[in-house]
């Protein structure tokens, strides 16, 4: 087990140890709207959002919201397993932190399809709406907007999915925000090996037998073992995994454990639809209607947005005031999962707030 925690990345799911909160108690509230319309046609009568909030909102002498901050998780995760990453929320929400709790409105969200948000395994299996990320960042608005009476954004951010999302919330509420911080992401379609790796893990699942077409009784092992070990070994730091588990009987009880761990958090039919979510996600033609300040930051080690592709730096010239940052590998990055750790670059974020900030 690493010092802090142990960093066995799923996208979205990271196992984190429990450590003391030294920041102000978070409160959970449900959403509920009514006859949500997906990009697809197809309809909800009823919509639940789940929200953590941090902190308290504060609105300037014109009624502006001027201290909101908003979080995304990633994929197959939810708010509660990021909120709860020790060296994550200890180290950003703080006194004296970058998003000190007592200063900032912290708002999670827990994406369509994940956490105690609706969902596929709510009852409605594969007739669940398709949903993608243009719905998850709709219903993300109404939620801030109608349940929390937020009408402006301090800073969108957001890990992996997440940080995918906070391209999407960038060009399709440009004023809506001061800053925007992508964690682990590129803002291009989802196409190459990491289409290939999600639609492996889909296949994975539905050539299971067991699955039957999502009306399983119980889920289907096989599949999900499949479709894990595929996102593990990319989402995963090899380095990292090595000092977690640097003898045989060690890697086999970390797997053991991992494999149980996740059997446990993961429904196969939430991860189809959570997976799939990405198909239509391709922010490039709309980077130019971003406004805000735009810090995109990777890491050298992230084998899902490997460094070697050059979209990046690419696309980065088309918003205004977007800037990349690569942080290097060394031997405290995890690869994909460097994107929860804020010791590394929570220095970055210091500087986009100040230069954000209204005057």
């Amino acid at each position: 087990m690493l010092k802090h925690l142990l960093l066995i990345p799923l996208l979205g799911i990271t196992i984190a140890g429990k450590a003391q909160i030294k920041y102000p108690t978070p409160q959970e509230s449900d959403y509920s709207i009514k006859d949500f319309t997906f990009e697809s046609g197809e309809k909800l009568p009823e919509l639940r959002i789940h929200c953590i909030t941090v902190g308290k909102q504060h609105k300037d002498a014109n009624g502006r919201t001027d201290n909101a901050v908003l979080i995304m998780h990633g994929t197959t995760g939810d708010s509660k397993g990021l909120i709860g990453i020790p060296r994550f929320s200890n180290t950003l929400f703080a006194p004296g932190a970058p998003l000190d709790a007592n200063k900032y409105y912290i708002v999670f969200i827990d994406g369509i399809g994940h956490g105690k948000s609706s969902k596929p395994s709510d009852g409605l299996h594969m007739k669940f709406p398709k949903y993608t990320y243009n719905d998850m960042v709709k219903a993300q608005y109404l939620l801030v907007t109608q349940h929390l009476g937020i009408n402006h954004l301090r800073l969108v951010m957001g890990t992996s999915m997440g940080a995918m999302h906070t391209w999407v919330w960038g060009y399709t509420y440009p004023d809506f925000m001061d800053a925007l911080l992508p964690l682990a992401s590129n803002p291009v379609e989802i196409a190459g090996r990491n289409r290939m790796m999600r639609k492996l893990a889909i296949d994975l699942i539905e050539n299971d037998p067991t699955w039957m077409g999502g009306e399983y009784k119980t889920q289907p092992k096989d599949g999900l073992l499949g479709a894990t070990a595929c996102l593990l070994f990319m989402g995963s730091s090899p380095l990292q995994m090595q000092k977690a588990a640097p003898t045989r009987e060690q890697e086999d009880a970390l797997l053991a454990r991992t494999e149980e761990r996740y059997y446990k958090l993961l429904d196969a039919n939430d991860v189809i639809y959570a997976f799939d979510a990405s198909r239509y996600y391709n922010p490039t033609p709309h980077l130019e209607q971003i406004k805000a300040p735009l810090f995109a930051i990777n890491s050298a080690d992230d084998v899902i947005n490997p460094p070697e592709l050059g979209l990046m730096e690419k696309e980065i010239r088309k918003v205004a005031k977007g800037r990349y940052i690569l942080l290097p590998l060394t031997d405290r990055t995890s690869g994909h999962g460097t994107h929860s750790n804020p010791t590394i670059w929570g220095n970055y974020l210091e500087e986009l707030m100040a230069i954000s900030a209204k005057k």
